[in-house]
This record gives C-alpha cells, sequence and structure tokens, in this order.
C-alpha cells in the first residue's frame, strides 16, 4: 500500500492516505479533491479523538488511512494500552465501518526508557531547541527500539531538523538514530 506521508505541527497524530484516501494532518486541511466528505470527516475526528487521548506521548506515533469508513491505524506505541485505547476511539468515531489496528508496541525496557529520556532532556535543555518539548502536543516524537531511536514529527526550518538530529545523536548512547522529521519550511 502506498501511503502519501502528512506531517503535523501538533505531532499526536497524524492521518495519511492512500491516493485514494483522505490526507489529513492534525492541523491542516491537506484534503485531496477526490476524497468523499464522509472519509474527511472521519479522518479528522479520528484525529481529534487522538489528540486529546491523554495516553499519548511524545514516545509514541500514530498514523493511518481512511478509505471508505475503514480506519487504517499504523505507528508505534510505548504502552501496550495506548494500542488498545487508540484502537477503541477510532472505532467509536461516527462512520467508521471497521478499524484495522497495524500500531505496533514497543518493547518494554529498561534500557530503552533511559534512552527515551535522554533522548527528551537532550532536546529540552538546548535553548534553540526546548521549545519543541515546551508544548502541551510537542510536535517532535521520539520512538526507541532495542536501543534504536527513531524521530517523527515536524520542525519550522532544516537547520532545527539537522540540530535536533545531531543533539540526540551527540547525547545519547544509542545503536542507531534515524531523523525521519519534516521541515514545514525552508530555512
Amino acid at each position: 500500500m502506498m501511503f502519501k506521508k502528512i506531517s503535523t505541527m501538533v505531532g499526536i497524530a497524524t492521518l495519511c492516505a492512500t491516493l485514494a484516501g483522505p490526507a489529513i494532518a492534525a492541523d491542516q486541511n491537506l484534503i485531496p479533491a477526490q476524497v468523499s466528505e464522509k472519509d474527511e470527516k472521519i479522518a479528522r475526528d479520528v484525529t481529534h479523538a487522538i489528540r486529546l487521548y491523554s495516553g499519548y506521548e511524545i514516545f509514541d506515533w500514530v498514523e493511518g488511512n481512511v478509505e471508505n469508513g475503514v480506519v487504517t491505524l499504523t505507528g508505534a506505541v510505548r504502552a501496550p494500552q495506548s494500542q488498545i485505547d487508540i484502537t477503541t476511539l477510532a472505532e467509536r468515531v461516527p462512520g467508521v465501518t471497521s478499524v484495522r489496528n497495524e500500531i505496533r508496541v514497543l518493547p518494554l525496557s529498561t534500557y530503552d526508557d533511559q534512552i527515551r529520556r535522554a533522548a527528551a532532556l537532550s532536546i529540552a535543555r538546548d535553548p534553540n531547541l526546548a521549545q519543541y518539548l515546551m508544548q502541551a502536543n510537542p510536535p517532535i516524537h521520539i520512538l526507541v527500539d532495542n536501543g534504536r531511536i527513531e524521530l517523527k514529527g515536524v520542525v519550522a526550518t532544516t537547520l532545527d531538523k539537522r540540530l535536533v538530529g545531531d543533539r540526540v545523536r551527540n547525547s545519547i548512547a544509542a545503536f542507531e538514530v534515524t531523523n525521519n522529521l519534516k521541515v514545514e519550511k525552508a530555512g
């Protein structure tokens, strides 16, 4: 299945879409002309529900698509309960006919938890980057899977993307750091 990746400044949930489905970012209206109004509304409502879910944190990343009322959720979460809760939230949205849960639960690991905290602190301690983690719904998400870090979300500039990646890479003993942050604008 081919996905059109859409990023979100809010960073809580992003609903991506196949070419036939809605492409909704949590803070933007990016709807292709061929999308049904019903799928567009479902995507917005699912995004909204996930954004309000208190268990969704900077160490989780959920995205998905909607096609003909069928919601497919992908991404990764730290807590097994979050996977269940997010699926339940999507199922409760009016118009959803079914939910395909393809969300991975990241391994429960003290080592990975230490890396998560260290990565978040490395960003928060940088005065140029702290703004990204000071928000109620931070736009940067840190996924850690067996000592490997993946940065997801969106930052304002190319420089910020590079600084976040370098800050995390240089301050943490992780096996690998993959910077998949999107840039809101060039700079």
